[in-house]
């Protein structure tokens, strides 16, 4: 299966990683082909906290994490601070956030980050503040 490299992280820790072409924000399931090759897996969207849509599976361990918006460089859409139910923080930019929708997209303000884009189950979310 061809498509966009993901990691679907679920609410209880788990990580799936590998590869997708039938993910739709308004469908309730989707499939990941892993990288070891197998049938692919049914995720479950009510199951996860996000599917991170990333430029490398491996990511980038010798890379910081930066988690602030470049001062020189406009930010494109709504800038948005999501926090997870579990700890995790995350700023970027939105075109779609709305709430009482059950996920959003959500681009991360480093631009060298690993992760290209994140869809944001929101009900995995403690806050989310449009800033």
């Amino acid at each position: 299966m061809a498509g966009n490299r993901v990691v679907a992280h679920y609410r209880d820790g788990r990580l799936v990683k590998g590869s997708t072409a039938d993910f739709l924000p308004t469908r309730d399931v989707f499939h990941i082909a892993l990288e070891s090759g197998g049938a692919p897996v049914a995720v479950q969207i009510s199951d996860l906290k996000a599917v991170f849509f990333v430029r490398d599976l491996v990511g980038r361990p010798g890379q910081p994490k930066r988690n602030e918006f470049d001062p020189a460089k406009p930010a494109i859409g709504r800038k948005i601070r999501v926090a997870f139910k579990d700890g995790e923080v995350m700023l970027g930019t939105t075109q779609g956030y709305q709430p009482g929708r059950p996920g959003f997209f959500v681009y991360p303000a480093d631009p060298q980050s690993n992760i290209e884009r994140c869809f944001v189950i929101s009900d995995a979310t403690q806050e989310v503040a449009l800033l």
